[in-house]
């Protein structure tokens, strides 16, 4: 070892830096045991091999570059490339490489790691940035269309229609409206992935019973057959988002039609409780699996695929959002009696 690596032997052998010795012909004379650690080659596996055969093939010719703008005396400072591992795999380097004597001495710290890091930022960055495009399309360019639809399904409504007509009229403005809820949803996701959560106005006291009614009845009408018992018992109004909390509702109500007995009500019951709200939407039919309701709130999951379920299985987990944005909760309990599904939050 040259006297000079001798003087710093101390520090040679303990720094967690790559450094090394390099000739003129592009082999390194010495390196010490960072190299190991870092990269499992042994020294007599560097020494003697020209460093070209460890950089990744993308960056020789930048590196060559470097190399020779060194051989003409120049330093080279924070010079990033690619080092081939023992094990087959690429790690990141940085090098600061000086001339001296014939000889250029080079120390390369890991930046792996940063690089990693700096890559999965802007993978995230761009993700986010498509989020948010993504809200623009749902929000905008969307609802424009189906606004034109059913602004001439109502305009065509004005007009002497055939039965016929009408029932088809009918169809498009379910379909319409299907789609529009389908969007609200989607928009509601995509808020709650982009760490904004439900959007809720909390301004105030608000009446809350009439726009529960609103939702039963609009259940109701789209489900003629289903039987729907309501027992709203509770002081009016109340510090609440009274549309959100309607739009909680409005989804346990679906989820319980989809699932429930259709032969057997579906209970509603809203009653202040040990200074809470709580509302509670109670159906007959098979007990959901333990299994299910540990995935139940989740976004897109259902417990199985019917025909009749229209949805993306985006209710439960929008209504639990809702229930989390309130400083609420939404539980459920389900066996052979019953399945109960419970919002509960604080009175203000």
């Amino acid at each position: 070892m040259p006297e000079r690596a001798q003087r710093y032997s101390l520090t040679w052998k303990v720094t967690p830096d790559l450094l090394g010795i390099l000739s003129d012909s592009g082999r390194f004379e010495h390196t010490n045991p960072a190299w190991q650690k870092t990269l499992g080659l042994k020294p007599e596996e560097i020494e003697s091999r020209e460093f070209f055969d460890f950089i990744h093939p993308d960056d020789i010719a930048r590196t060559r570059d470097a190399f020779v703008r060194m051989k003409l005396g120049h330093p080279i400072l924070n010079f990033e490339n690619r080092y081939r591992h023992r094990d087959g795999s690429y790690r990141w380097l940085s090098w600061n490489a000086v001339p001296e004597g014939g000889l250029y001495y080079c120390s390369a710290r890991d930046i792996t790691e940063h690089k990693e890091t700096a890559e999965a930022l802007q993978v995230s960055e761009t993700a986010a940035r498509f989020r948010e495009q993504f809200i623009a399309v749902l929000g905008h360019d969307l609802r424009n269309p189906l606004a034109a639809i059913a602004s001439a399904n109502r305009m065509m409504r004005r007009e002497a229609q055939s039965a016929t007509t009408l029932e088809l009229l009918d169809a498009t403005q379910g379909a319409v409206d299907r789609m529009a809820a389908l969007i609200d949803d989607l928009m509601d996701f995509a808020r709650s992935q982009l760490g904004q959560g439900i959007s809720v106005d909390l301004n105030g006291a608000a009446p809350l019973k009439p726009l529960l009614e609103q939702a039963v009845t609009e259940i109701a009408l789209t489900h003629p057959d289903a039987r729907i018992e309501t027992v709203l018992e509770f002081a009016d109004p109340l510090t609440c988002d009274p549309d959100r909390i309607a739009q909680l509702l409005s989804n346990l109500l679906s989820n319980a039609i989809t699932h429930g007995d259709p032969k057997q009500p579906i209970c509603v019951r809203a009653e202040d409780r040990n200074g809470a709200f709580v509302l509670t939407v109670t159906n007959s039919g098979p007990p959901i699996p333990e299994k299910a309701i540990a995935m139940l709130f989740q976004p897109f999951f259902r417990a199985k695929l019917e025909g009749s379920q229209k949805g993306l299985g985006l209710g439960l987990f929008i209504a639990t959002e809702i229930a989390k944005a309130h400083g609420g909760s939404l539980t459920v309990a389900s066996d052979t009696d019953a399945t109960v599904f419970t919002f509960e939050m604080p009175r203000q």
